[in-house]
């Protein structure tokens, strides 16, 4: 395994980048009505998970990162709730894509709950 010498190694961060890219390209099919509704809410959502991972571990305690990784995991939620509201609406024109996006979803809470209780452990 590498040393993490950076948040950027962080496979939690990367891949919140990675659910951040494929929703920008979920989007772009969103109604033009919705641009500062959903889609902004969206968007804010999936930017916040990689940004609270890269907060948390720039904080001085470790007590602070879990804060941090817990608001991710927060976001991360909210992105999927609001993507099956999006769904149910009949936003969602990309099947695959959102397939995708939700599969990553499920990845990414269980890495995030793994990193939670790693950092947890690492207090004791």
């Amino acid at each position: 395994m590498s040393e993490i010498k950076s948040y950027k190694d962080l496979i939690i961060w990367q891949k919140g980048i990675d659910i951040a890219i494929n929703l920008y390209e979920l989007v772009e099919d969103f109604p033009k009505e919705e641009l500062y509704a959903l889609t902004s809410q969206v968007k804010r959502a999936c930017i916040s998970i990689s940004s609270n991972i890269a907060e948390g571990y720039g904080r001085s305690s470790t007590q602070s990162y879990i804060h941090f990784v817990s608001i991710s995991r927060g976001s991360l939620f909210e992105l999927e709730t609001q993507l099956i509201v999006a769904k149910r609406l009949k936003f969602i024109k990309n099947e695959t894509l959102f397939s995708e996006l939700m599969n990553q979803i499920t990845e990414e809470s269980k890495m995030l709950n793994s990193f939670i209780n790693k950092l947890e452990s690492s207090k004791q």
